[in-house]
């Protein structure tokens, strides 16, 4: 019977049914114990249903049986797998002693490929030491490894490292060549469960981190299709259903987004190791909340994500923009710019800030965020970022009220986000083209660029554009083309403050107030401020002053 159990096993394993094998090698288990090859059988089967305790508990036992019958290089294998598995989990002491033992078991062996899965470590460590040249060279000598023995396992794994560390230096082209490699022996099922999951979720981070997302989307497809593949795993599928969820965000699939979403955040356990990934999973959710103007709903959403140890920006600062909180938009996107300094990870936080500052009238901090984009995205040669910086640059412009030097990056911006499938992100560049167009006296083109951009936000229920498009329209008819900012300086001149008093209640310097009247004198055609005053009155642009 047991050898029954142990027949059915295999066959489920080779399936990839994870629950059937996992529950016929306890059967066959329970009768008789299992053979070392079948409990790292039955470990890798608990692995993939997430029964990490039991994984972990199952192949230390393999390990030793290994060891018993003196099959010490597997043995090493078994002890690999532990350490890497509690090095993840955060166990970094139990991980280096599984690594140690490994490497004290070798000192008698031969020349074998174990030697190069027990170098790997060393690779992670010069990553978290922030020394990816030592990564590359280290990462490179373990490929060479497992070339020499055809371990595909083993060479997968260090040529994703190597690609890794070659973006980090910068050399962005050659390590995304490298990982596409790593890829396709993914996609070609030349790898074990494991190695397989390893590889398709570091690669598909790496790939957002730097914002490649024509490659993102392609490897969360083929992620995608591996986890329908194998209905019983729960191993990887949490973070895959982030990386969907941020695709679909980016696609325009809202609602299927959220669900994505909520389904991530309940797959990751609460525990330590797994609260960061939980916190991604509640901010890509406060993020399709905000964008459909359930403001409380994302509120609430980047709480939880603050709360998992996940940085809520610039997702919060938005909101309080949308909520108009200029102020706090201000201090929350100015505060996460300061706490970053990797050129890339800046990236997610500059077009918030170039919106933010613009909207506030800060519009020398808006300019220098729009130029350090355009020099990221000279750089990286990524075509989100250099969508990102040219609408950043256009918004600069028409925050200057320089429309005809506002037109080109915008329009720029609205036909790369088209190509890249980002249709909230297209609309949102044609909303500021209309803006553009109108303040130049094309109506005609102001009209088809909104009609577009409307449609697009009515179809996605993008309520807060909406909503601002509504106000545009109404402004429109005004021609003024002033900041919020700019409209709470012309209130307080309209009411007979001088700029001493309006930097004193706007808690601004006199001189920043100072470049606020001359950018609205500019913008209205005016040369007083009783000039200003009266158009303030004429446009009916005067109403409750309340402190910015």
């Amino acid at each position: 019977m047991a050898r029954e159990d142990v027949g059915e096993a295999r066959n489920a394993y080779r399936r990839r049914a994870w629950a059937g094998a996992h529950a016929a090698f306890l059967a066959a288990d329970a009768a008789a114990p299992l053979d070392p090859e079948d409990l790292e059988l039955l470990a890798v089967s608990a692995f993939m249903l997430a029964r990490d305790e039991e994984y972990v508990a199952v192949l230390e036992r393999a390990h030793r049986a290994h060891l018993e019958q003196g099959e010490t290089v597997r043995a090493v294998r078994c002890a690999f797998w532990l350490g890497l598995n509690l090095l993840t989990r955060g166990a970094v002491g139990p991980a280096r002693g599984w690594f140690g033992r490994g490497e004290r078991l070798l000192a008698g062996e031969s020349d074998c490929v174990e030697r190069g899965y027990l170098v790997l470590p060393e690779v992670i460590q010069h990553v978290i030491e922030g020394d990816p040249a030592a990564a590359h060279d280290t990462a490179a000598d373990v490929a060479a490894t497992a070339a020499r023995f055809g371990d595909r396992d083993l060479l997968a794994l260090a040529v994703h490292e190597q690609g890794h560390a070659l973006i980090r230096l910068g050399r962005v082209e050659d390590g995304l060549r490298l990982l596409d490699e790593t890829m396709v022996s993914v996609t070609a099922g030349e790898l074990s469960p494991i190695a397989t999951g390893i590889v398709y979720c570091n690669t598909i981070a790496f790939c957002q981190s730097v914002f490649e997302v024509r490659r993102a989307r392609d490897w969360t497809e083929h992620l995608t299709r591996w986890c329908d593949e194998q209905p019983d795993m729960v191993a990887h599928t949490g973070i895959c259903l982030v990386h969907r969820a941020e695709i679909m965000e980016l696609q325009g699939a809202w609602p299927d987004a959220l669900e994505e979403a909520r389904r991530a955040t309940e797959r990751f356990e609460p525990r330590v190791t797994e609260q960061h990934k939980r916190g991604q999973a509640t901010y890509v959710e406060g993020e399709l909340h905000r964008l459909q103007g359930r403001l409380a709903a994302a509120e609430d959403a980047y709480r939880a994500a603050s709360r998992c140890g996940y940085e809520p920006q610039p997702g919060l600062s938005l909101l309080r923009l949308a909520q108009g909180n200029l102020s706090g938009a201000l201090a929350g996107i100015r505060r996460a710019l300061d706490e970053t300094s990797r050129r890339l990870a800046r990236v997610s936080l500059l077009p918030a800030g170039a919106e933010i500052m613009a909207a506030a009238g800060e519009l020398d901090a808006a300019e220098a965020a729009a130029r350090e984009l355009e020099e990221t995205a000279a750089t990286q040669r990524s075509e989100a970022i250099g969508a990102m910086a040219a609408r950043a640059r256009g918004e600069v412009a028409l925050a200057r009220g320089d429309f005809r030097a506002a037109l080109a990056p915008l329009r720029e911006a609205a036909r790369a986000w088209q190509a890249l499938d980002a249709p909230y992100e297209a609309a949102r560049a044609r909303a500021l083209v209309s803006r553009a167009c109108h303040a130049l006296g094309d109506a005609d083109a102001a009209a088809l660029e909104l009609e577009a951009a409307r449609d697009t936000f009515q179809r996605l229920g993008a309520a807060i554009d909406l909503a601002a498009l509504d106000h545009t329209g109404r402004a429109a008819a005004d021609d003024h083309g002033l900041t919020a900012r700019e409209l709470d300086v012309l209130r307080r001149v309209a009411a007979g403050a001088t700029n001493k008093a309006i930097a004193a209640e706007l808690v601004l310097s006199e001189r920043t107030v100072d470049r606020h009247v001359s950018n609205i004198f500019a913008k209205l055609r005016v040369t007083s401020r009783a000039a200003a005053t009266a158009y303030a009155y004429e446009h009916r642009l005067v109403g409750d002053v309340t402190p910015g």
